[in-house]
């Protein structure tokens, strides 16, 4: 009865605290979490489940990345004369966009300090077959630097093409610095990364675990795709480097993806993007190119934001959110993951509700199930407002587009959802120019021919246990 009693007694003690710290976890979710959603579901299940959710929370939980913009602002301060005339020198380049897209330059000044630019060249790419061979081509043609980054690189037979690729430059002099994110590459090989480091190539992961408060905080994932090569052309999109995108994973074949290549100002942008995530990474600064080249023969108006959530504010849902805003006849949209917050959820019904042509192009395979079921969630309230739902058909459809009017196009890594607004270091391209837009316009109306549009009836046939699990995804939207 005494060793019952205890055990008990400790039993009661361990529960008391437990609880206590749930209340105090709860507190700080209200105090930090950024959206009032997410921040009432991890207070309820931290008070109610503190057993189970405190230890969620600390991986979960934080969607505010410390330690990243302040250990940039100290590199800043050594390199300032450098920092600043580039930026004077960028600035050089800046152009209005089109007038109804006027209120976006002062928002892209505000959270990259880039405006809109002028002199560029920007095509798209689409697919894994025409992305992978303009790479591989701007790859060899390297005559100083490439810098690579991917939130998933496979060590498979893409994979290993663009190991030899790489391994063949780095013979011959050309700096390489190879940056992948360690949870989205998890399966790439230490033979892999090894046999880049035999020949002198620089390799890291970007270590979101790294810096004080992050060691649990596993949520968080650098998903940019960006590769420039002598600080004189990019590239941006949505292809990782993965045998996938080439058609090859037999339940998501064909693959459907979309990338674009890059020359101009805004390259710059995308090199200091991948500076700034080496640094976290590495705490080493890499020499590179900073003069800017414009092309004046094709001279388009172009933006590229990074965003990520060392942000002090939530720059890639206020930009979007922004965007939606100002279209005005015709607004398309391309994503793989649908699970908008309420405000760009009410940014696109408003859009409808004025007029504008809303069409969301989604896949019709899954390969994140929750996600997927969230998305059937969103179906009601969109018909009943007039937004069309498309499901593509043809594969798995990856692309990340973004089509305002007959005045701009965004391709790059951004998902609509809260993981890519928040927890996800992204990256957009923004062109404001008739031909690019006019390609993109095109591209989207291929894809929707691949498409079914969505019918209500439908879902209302689906089974109770269907419906429930749709439901039940809704409620994790926050956490999502």
């Amino acid at each position: 009865m005494l060793v019952d009693s205890g055990i008990l007694a400790i039993f009661s003690t361990a529960t008391v605290i437990v609880h206590a710290l749930g209340i105090v976890h709860a507190a700080h979710a209200v105090m930090n979490v950024r959206s009032s959603q997410g921040a009432i579901a991890w207070s309820i299940s931290l008070v109610t489940f503190p057993w189970l959710a405190i230890p969620l929370y600390w991986i979960l939980g934080r969607t505010r990345f410390h330690g990243y913009a302040e250990t940039l602002r100290s590199v800043y301060a050594q390199h300032y004369k450098l920092a600043r005339h580039t930026y004077h020198e960028l600035a050089e380049f800046k152009v209005a966009p089109p007038d109804k897209l006027a209120q976006l330059q002062p928002l892209a000044e505000a959270f990259t300090g880039i405006p809109f630019t002028c002199g560029h060249a920007a095509e798209l790419l689409i697919d894994g077959q025409q992305t992978y061979e303009a790479m591989l081509s701007a790859i060899a043609s390297a005559r100083d630097y490439i810098l690579l980054q991917s939130y998933t690189i496979n060590d498979d037979q893409i994979g290993n093409k663009f190991k030899e690729a790489l391994i063949a430059r780095a013979k011959e002099g050309i700096r390489i610095y190879f940056l992948y994110d360690e949870i989205g590459s998890k399966k790439l090989s230490r033979s892999y990364i090894k046999s880049l480091q035999q020949y002198g190539i620089k390799v890291s992961a970007f270590n979101t675990t790294k810096g004080k408060g992050n060691r649990f905080q596993l949520n968080f994932r650098n998903h940019r795709k960006i590769i420039v090569v002598d600080g004189e052309i990019a590239f941006l999109g949505g292809l990782n480097i993965g045998d996938e995108y080439l058609g090859k994973n037999r339940r998501l074949s064909p693959w459907r993806d979309t990338h674009m290549i890059l020359q101009g100002p805004t390259v710059k942008t995308l090199q200091n993007s991948f500076i700034q995530d080496w640094y976290w990474a590495t705490r080493k600064v890499i020499e590179v190119n900073w003069q800017v080249k414009p092309n004046q023969e094709i001279n388009q108006t172009a933006l590229v934001l990074p965003t990520g959530p060392a942000d002090q504010l939530p720059a890639c849902r206020l930009f979007f959110v922004n965007v939606i805003n100002q279209a005005q006849t015709l607004l398309w949209i391309a994503s793989p993951y649908f699970v908008p917050d309420e405000s760009t959820l009410s940014a696109l019904k408003l859009a409808a509700m004025r007029g504008v042509d809303v069409r969301i192009i989604l896949p019709n395979r899954p390969d994140h199930l929750l996600v997927y079921l969230c998305s059937f969630s969103y179906y009601t309230e969109m018909e009943a407002i007039g937004i069309k739902l498309y499901r593509y058909k043809n594969g798995f459809m990856h692309q990340k587009i973004i089509l305002i009017d007959q005045d701009m196009a965004g391709v790059g890594t951004v998902n609509l959802d809260n993981r890519s607004f928040t927890l996800n270091f992204e990256v957009m391209g923004f062109v404001a120019e008739p031909g690019f837009v006019q390609s993109v316009k095109k591209m989207l109306k291929a894809d929707l021919a691949a498409c079914v549009a969505v019918d209500l009836s439908e879902y209302h046939r689906k089974p109770f246990w269907f419906k429930l699990a749709v439901r039940v995804s809704r409620l994790l939207t926050p956490l999502l």
